[in-house]
């Protein structure tokens, strides 16, 4: 695949909603937990923002978010520009945890490789815990 259609591909796929995502805001919504979706107002537009709790939700893809897990591999071919994408994304995240954390708004984190079937239902209900228990 060419740069400029992979980049077309990732710009395409980065504004589209992903399946992890719809599985923890179905569960929140079982629960009662009422959200804001990819609110814009906030710095890295959480996917989920929970005003009631001042909590915000990032469901991140294990290979994007450079998770410490056996979804991530890193790509063989072309692995200068990889590696620059996967620093810029960290970098990134750590950024906007670090700027909703000083406007006193709660980070959460899961990733999409606690949402796998025989993970899924303890990870979402950890992250129930971790709302409501401030």
């Amino acid at each position: 695949m060419e740069e400029h259609t992979l980049n077309k591909t990732m710009v395409a796929n980065s504004k589209k909603k992903s399946k992890p995502e719809d599985i923890v805001r179905k569960y929140l919504y079982s629960k009662g937990i009422r959200y804001r979706k990819n609110d814009k107002r906030f710095p890295g537009t959480p996917d989920i923002y929970i005003p009631k709790y001042k909590t915000a939700v990032f469901v991140n893809g294990c290979f994007w978010h450079v998770h410490n897990c056996d979804l991530f591999v890193m790509p063989k071919s072309n692995q200068e520009f990889w590696e620059k994408k996967f620093n810029r994304n960290v970098s990134r995240d750590e950024r906007n945890i670090e700027e909703l954390t000083e406007l006193g708004i709660r980070v959460i984190v899961v990733w999409e490789c606690g949402l796998k079937p025989l993970e899924r239902e303890e990870t979402l209900e950890a992250l129930y815990e971790m709302i409501v228990n401030e």
